[in-house]
């Protein structure tokens, strides 16, 4: 014991002798922690938004909020001077730029100079083995010639009948179907979950002519579907991971890299195998004149070769990208945004009773003979549904299935109110903060509020030089080619839905924001369907 504790005092006595012959080493620490502290402090000044911690940059600050990233995000902006505040990465890193709500800056970047700004390297790189060279991952020519094409098939009478078709046999044959036995069943069910099996099928029939079979009443699991979930998961863990740690990884076929590679060769299987069966079908057939989705169309397009600019779609897997790219941008975005209308319809009986009265005016303009069976809804009907699309709109502000996205600047730029932008930067702009913002939509921002998007009883999407306040289908030469789309497909969900059913969220679940690149529920959207008794037939 007494040798224990001598060796223990000679332990303190010989430390103590240390830091004294080395107090410079002790000063020098407590001179670099005020250091740390000081620049610390005159980040945060400098910048008026989050702190910027010296060689991590804002990486700390970030990891402090991230289970409330959007919320915390929002605050960052109601603090700084124009909305916009800079930021950098970690050192060596070579992240930095500027985060901004400012509609008058993401004009200039979507619009104005919309050349200076385009996904770039950053973006595409990490999207690379998914999307390929897909419109959703191009820049420049390659993306000017995608959009041609896309937007030239999607906006054809035929496309638009044939999507139309699509959507209506899901929603009646299948989706109507698996919320039936649900009430049969007396259970409840995830509502996030349905709707997103849903938009994969109807965007999978739309681009491939393919019905994968997620939203069969049995609600299998599908490789397909799986494996693109995954892939697009796992894709993100990207723009986590700094390059350094990523590209060995994928180099050496380890962690989420080996998972992520054996999710897209799924993925790529599939769609090459569609490509491949189709254009047997067109050697069999001699052409594919009577088949309207968007493969069949594109691959009579690149036979035909009438076009100027059509030399692309002979490009290797252009078809497999394209088309993997279209999923993409069609899947989580619309039923997200149905998942989050959904939760706030439920929450607001008025704006429900709205909605129903709107659904039921219409149907009552039936002509006798249209009043038996079903109530499906024509194109024209869902046209008119203005209070609905109203809402939908007011859902999507609040709750944008993208919360944030970013460019990249290729040179060195000035913004309209002076702001510097250096080659390289990534700007991001938040359109989840840009709702909650006071000075761009008023004291009322944070309310579920239908009617600001009505004028006269007529659907109206504001001032055409505000129209940047609101980018959840992109802006500029970027909009969304199949913005219209969308809108048909959520009115025929909402409308078919409601008619029959109200949805009440399960007592004490909880609905808070996911922290991805798309709004994701955390916990998914947990729902029993209550039949409205005599409604859904005419």
């Amino acid at each position: 014991m007494k040798m224990a504790t001598g060796i223990m005092l000679e332990e303190i006595l010989g430390a103590a002798n240390w830091l004294y012959n080395h107090v410079w080493l002790s000063d020098m620490l407590i001179a670099l922690l005020g250091l740390f502290v000081f620049s610390s402090s005159l980040s945060k000044i400098r910048t008026k938004g989050p702190m910027l911690w010296p060689v991590l940059g804002i990486i700390p600050t970030v990891l402090l909020h991230i289970h409330k990233i959007h919320e915390w995000a929002t605050s960052c902006f109601q603090e700084a001077t124009g909305g916009t505040f800079s930021y950098r990465g970690m050192w060596l890193g070579k992240a930095y730029g500027m985060v901004t709500v400012d509609p008058v800056k993401i004009q200039y970047i979507l619009k104005t100079n919309f050349k200076n700004f385009p996904k770039g390297k950053y973006y595409r790189e990490r999207f690379q083995d998914l999307l390929g060279h897909g419109i959703f991952n191009a820049d420049d020519e390659s993306w000017k010639q995608q959009r041609r094409i896309a937007t030239s098939e999607m906006h054809t009478a035929r496309f638009v009948d044939y999507s139309m078709k699509c959507v209506t046999e899901l929603v009646h044959q299948k989706l109507l179907k698996v919320v039936d036995c649900v009430v049969a069943a007396g259970e409840s069910i995830d509502l996030q979950e349905v709707l997103l099996r849903f938009t994969f099928d109807n965007i999978c029939m739309a681009a491939f002519g393919v019905d994968p079979g997620c939203l069969d009443v049995s609600l299998p699991q599908v490789p397909f579907a799986t494996a693109f979930e995954l892939a697009t998961e796992l894709t993100l863990y990207r723009f986590l991971a700094p390059p350094f740690v990523w590209k060995p990884m994928r180099y050496f076929g380890v962690g989420f890299e080996k998972r992520l590679k054996d999710s897209v060769r799924t993925v790529h299987e599939f769609a090459e195998k569609t490509v491949e069966n189709r254009r047997i079908q067109h050697r069999k057939l001699g052409d594919l004149n009577d088949w309207s989705d968007l493969m069949s169309r594109l691959i009579q397009r690149e036979e035909d070769g009438n076009s100027p600019g059509d030399e692309i779609l002979k490009s290797p897997n252009f078809l497999r990208d394209f088309c993997t790219s279209f999923i993409l941008a069609g899947r989580d975005t619309s039923s997200v945004g149905l998942a989050w209308f959904f939760w706030l319809v439920s929450k607001d009986p008025d704006v429900e009773t709205k909605i129903l009265n709107e659904i039921n005016a219409i149907l009552s303009h039936r002509s006798e003979s249209n009043k038996g069976g079903e109530a499906v809804f024509t194109v024209e009907e869902l046209k008119q549904m203005v209070y609905l699309q109203a809402a939908l709109s007011e859902a999507l502000r609040l709750y944008p299935p993208v919360p944030i996205d970013f460019k990249e600047a290729l040179e060195d730029d000035v913004f309209p109110d002076g702001t510097v932008v250096k080659k390289g930067s990534r700007i991001l702009y938040c359109i989840f903060s840009m709702a909650r913002m006071e000075s761009i939509w008023g004291k009322d921002c944070a309310e579920f509020k239908p009617e600001r998007w009505i004028k006269d009883g007529k659907y109206f999407a504001g001032e055409s030089s505000q129209q940047f306040k609101y980018v959840v289908f992109n802006g500029g030469p970027r909009l969304c080619p199949g913005k219209s789309f969308a809108y048909i497909q959520m009115k025929m969900v909402v409308a078919s839905v409601l008619l029959r059913y109200s949805i009440e969220v399960v007592e004490g679940h909880e609905v808070v924001p996911k922290m991805t690149t798309t709004l994701y529920m955390r916990n998914g959207l947990s729902v029993k369907f209550k039949p409205r008794g005599g409604f859904g037939r005419l």
